[in-house]
């Protein structure tokens, strides 16, 4: 564990109220720091001027007005919430003005090992909101209102959330010499790598947690934390640090599970109207997640308001709803979405207990403006047969008083499998007549899977990659098959989701419609982007087997330069790791580069190795 080193040192770095002080590169003051967080903010009300930017820190970084503006806007409850004593919630802004700070190499090795689900936002900020609204008389308007958030790339909702447990109450008690000392705390945690249990020291409590990798088993439970032995104070354990108690934000909606899964599979637009911020953030991440390990490609803002910038753009009837689902407490937004063709309206969150009443399927004709009662109204139909196993089996957890961790196990691994069976079809390893394909045995989406597995030479996406015997040492590597709809359809009758999955229903007429969504074109691109690394990695593995000596006998000096510029350049690629590529054939790799500059002429090793 890193040990926190006293605040004295990196009070020289930036008071609060320091000159903007430009980007932070790697090794400079504050780049573990933004390795967490961008910054952290504080919200007040001015009696003039309504929400107001009191506070950014570090004070280096720059926000546009823009930023500013929905970051006040969000970070306090609409008038219709009626929120008071403390509230946490989360929002997601679009960045404005490009990208401003320079992504980090450890930036991009965190990313590479990280689910595809769980990497930092390139354009957009996540804010994770403590709110506080108390009577206070010694305040003109009467009460205490102000707003503690943490703005992050990161979706690690669970970690931003305990955090702020520790910090915004100490906050509002002793305001910025408290915030300052935390901040340089947090400058002082290790970098959150993929696959690592960190202890991260704030305030005197020392916060265990596992950073997700790629590699961990998607049905497992949570990972072994490490030995609490010589930690002082003992470690508090966060179970994950981004997962969402999802049975407690599905209870009024269990009974649509499905449904909502087949929405968020294709990229529906969805309105989330809910009685407060924390209950619309949550269904909002919650609905999000449903498709894990997938990443969800789509638009979502956990907490949205009128005055939020891209308001027009949602509410505009001159095009189709944009694929978003979009979190609300304004009853105004029944009027504005009208046209919009699902609409989820939550009531007040009940006591455990009991299963409150399950919201209904209502059409949308029966929306109405001032009195909208909850349910789910829409006109969809799903392509699969309900799974009533499912309810059943919750409710008989309830019955029994089963713990709501036990019951979000069970509701998480239902939709795990229920998304592994849809796309396992389009992933999976395979190989088909005259050699084994590039690429070999599998994906890193799906690691040890342990579900009834498939007719290895029915994996569609598999049988795009060449044959690995096409691949050779002095020619351009072979191209990537194209993806055919139709090809895929008709290997579903042997190779489907039904070998997987129990349930029953159109799943053709779903893949279909999935083929149309933002989610199949951004699983698309990244998969091909994976196949066209693994191709190149093996075609440098192809280079550095062969036998370069006799490669070189009747090639020109052209040639021969034109393979060190691409040998080097693939070794940036690898080292910045873009490429799959095993440590001994980068060593290789680099040998051959030295071999070849060695051959050459002297003023061509001058100008290929300057001095």
């Amino acid at each position: 564990m890193d040990q926190v080193s006293g605040a004295g040192p990196h009070r020289a770095r930036g008071c609060l109220g320091a000159p903007s002080c430009g980007a932070r590169a790697p090794g400079a003051p504050w780049a573990r720091f933004s390795a967490w967080l961008e910054c952290v903010c504080v919200v007040t009300f001015d009696l003039e001027l309504g929400q107001a930017l009191e506070l950014v820190y570090p004070s280096d970084f720059q926000l546009t007005d823009k930023e500013k503006s929905s970051i006040c806007y969000l970070s306090f409850p609409d008038s219709h919430s009626g929120c008071l004593g403390d509230t946490q919630f989360c929002f997601r802004i679009r960045q404005c003005g490009g990208q401003r700070r320079p992504w980090h190499t450890d930036d991009r090795h965190c990313d590479s090992g990280a689910p595809v689900s769980l990497q930092r936002e390139p354009a957009h900020y996540f804010g994770y909101v403590y709110f506080r609204q108390v009577k206070d008389s010694s305040v003109k308007r009467g009460y205490f209102q102000k707003s503690l958030v943490l703005v992050s790339r990161l979706p690690f909702v669970r970690l931003f959330q305990a955090l702020l447990s520790l910090v915004a109450p100490e906050y509002f008690d002793k305001l910025a010499p408290c915030l300052e000392a935390v901040c340089n705390e947090i400058d002082q945690w290790p970098a959150p790598v993929p696959g690592q249990t960190l202890n991260l020291p704030v305030m005197g409590v020392v916060l265990q947690v596992h950073i997700p990798s790629s590699a961990d088993k998607p049905e497992s439970g949570p990972p072994k934390q490490c030995s609490h032995k010589n930690l002082l104070p003992a470690p508090v354990v966060l179970t994950s640090v981004h997962e969402l108690d999802l049975f407690r934000c599905f209870r009024p909606v269990l009974a649509h599970v499905q449904l909502l899964w087949e929405l968020m599979l294709l990229g529906e637009p969805l309105l989330v109207l809910a009685p407060s911020p924390a209950v619309s953030s949550e269904m909002v991440l919650a609905l999000t997640s449903c498709l894990q390990p997938l990443k969800f490609c789509c638009d979502y803002r956990p907490y949205f308001t009128v005055h939020d910038s891209e308001f027009k753009e949602f509410t505009t009837r001159t095009q189709a709803p944009p694929s978003v689902v979009l979190g609300v407490t304004n009853p105004f937004f029944i009027k504005t979405l009208q046209h919009w063709p699902h609409v989820l309206r939550i009531g007040e969150p009940k006591m455990p207990g009991d299963l409150p009443k399950q919201i209904k399927l209502k059409k949308p004709s029966r929306l109405k403006i001032l009195d909208t009662k909850p349910g789910l109204y829409t006109a969809y139909t799903t392509y699969l047969h309900r799974d009533k196993a499912l309810l059943r089996r919750l409710l008989k957890g309830l019955q029994r008083k089963r713990p709501s961790d036990v019951q979000t196990a069970v509701l998480r691994q239902h939709l795990l499998e229920l998304t592994q069976s849809f796309i396992i079809p389009l992933v999976g390893p395979g190989r088909r007549g005259g050699g084994r394909r590039a690429g070999g045995a599998g994906s890193r989406l799906w690691p040890r899977l342990r579900l009834t597995p498939l007719p290895p030479q029915e994996h569609y996406m598999a049988s795009l990659m060449p044959l690995q015997k096409s691949i050779t040492p002095w020619k351009t590597p072979p191209q990537i098959h194209p993806f055919r709809q139709d090809d895929f359809l008709r290997s579903l009758e042997r190779s489907g989701p039904q070998l997987t999955c129990l349930l029953k229903g159109d799943w053709l007429g779903l893949y279909r419609r999935f083929f149309k969504s933002p989610h199949f074109d951004g699983w698309y691109r990244q998969r091909h982007k994976e196949m066209a690394q693994k191709l190149e990695a093996l075609h440098l593995e192809a280079i550095c087997e062969a036998n370069l000596e006799i490669w070189m006998q009747d090639k020109s000096e052209v040639e021969v330069v034109d393979l060190v510029l691409k040998l080097r350049e693939r070794l940036v690629r690898a080292q910045g790791h873009q490429l799959p590529v095993k440590e001994a054939t980068l060593k290789r790799a680099r040998l051959y580069i030295e071999t070849v500059v060695g051959s050459l002429p002297k003023d061509l090793q001058v100008v290929l190795c300057p001095p």
